[in-house]
């Protein structure tokens, strides 16, 4: 355990209230997200979640569904679930990776299969980072802040100052 989450855990933080007392790297407004997964409660989920922070889900609900919707129109995001019907997400990683038109397209793997999850681990294939199911609030929006502090997504305007001689 990190000194931060041991200091947490002695005053009673969550992660969630770490996440809230840190600096912030919040995607900005209206980034196009698509949402690649077999479970339509998942998608809803994400897609309630990122809607409340002024994003725009898309949702598929399997590989080849998803492939067709992020050629048609690049997303800024994705999350791709691992086990998917027909084509799985690590296939369709390879495709979006191969594809100039998505091969930029910052993507977020989810499963709930411990046996994906370690495959993950050693067979990265480009993707951004790694989500377990089940997963909360606080873990969505610290993974798309990562990307953010990255450079790999835009990073929301702060609201400026007010400007006293605009009056």
């Amino acid at each position: 355990m990190g000194y931060m989450q041991r200091m947490g855990s002695l005053l009673g933080l969550s992660k969630s209230n770490e996440r809230r007392r840190g600096r912030r790297h919040e995607a900005s407004r209206g980034l196009r997200i698509l949402v690649i997964d077999d479970s339509r409660t998942v998608v809803k989920i994400l897609s309630r979640m990122l809607s409340q922070n002024e994003l725009e889900p898309v949702g598929a609900g399997d590989a080849e569904e998803g492939l067709h919707l992020a050629r048609q129109n690049p997303p800024d995001l994705i999350f791709l679930d691992i086990i998917l019907p027909g084509m799985n997400g690590f296939a369709a990683l390879r495709r979006l990776r191969q594809d100039p038109a998505t091969a930029g397209v910052p993507v977020i793997m989810i499963s709930g299969d411990e046996q994906s999850m370690a495959r993950m681990v050693l067979d990265r294939l480009g993707s951004d980072d790694f989500m377990k199911k089940p997963f909360g609030r606080a873990e969505v929006f610290t993974r798309i802040e990562r990307l953010v502090a990255k450079g790999r997504l835009p990073a929301r305007s702060q609201p400026s100052a007010f400007d006293w001689n605009a009056i």
